[in-house]
C-alpha cells in the first residue's frame, strides 16, 4: 500500500509565502516524476509544477519565478515553495507522485487528498 500525504497548506495574505510538503510512505521501489497540481472552485486540475528523479523542473507560466519545486529521493519527499502568493493562486493543491512497486513493475500515478492554499486579504 502506498500513501501520499500533503501538509502545508493554510491562509495567507498576498505577498505572503507558504511551503508545501509531499511525503509518499508503504511499499515504494522507486518515485520517478513528482508533481504538484491544484484546482480552484470550477476550475480543472492544473499542473503547477513538476521535477523529475534527477532534478530537471518545469513550471506552468503563472508561477515561474515565484513557486520552486524540489525534492529529496532519499526520504520520497517533495517540496513547494511559494513566494509572493496572489489570490488567484488559492485552490486545493494536490501531489502527484509517479512510481513503483518493485524493480519490474509498472508505474503508477499515487495522488494525495489535496491541501487548501487560501490567499487573500
Amino acid at each position: 500500500q502506498v500513501q501520499v500525504v500533503e501538509s502545508g497548506g493554510g491562509w495567507v495574505q498576498p505577498g505572503g509565502s507558504l511551503r508545501l510538503s509531499c511525503a509518499a510512505s508503504g511499499k515504494i521501489f522507486r518515485i520517478y516524476a513528482m508533481g504538484w497540481y491544484r484546482q480552484a472552485p470550477g476550475k480543472q486540475r492544473e499542473l503547477v509544477a513538476g521535477i523529475t528523479r534527477g532534478g530537471s523542473t518545469n513550471y506552468a507560466d503563472s508561477v515561474k519565478g515565484r513557486f520552486t519545486i524540489s525534492r529529496d529521493n532519499a526520504k520520497n519527499t517533495a517540496y513547494l515553495q511559494m513566494n509572493s502568493l496572489k489570490p488567484e493562486d488559492t485552490a486545493v493543491y494536490y501531489c502527484n507522485a509517479n512510481l513503483s512497486v518493485s524493480a519490474w513493475g509498472t508505474r503508477w500515478d499515487y495522488w494525495g487528498q489535496g491541501t487548501q492554499v487560501t490567499v487573500s486579504s
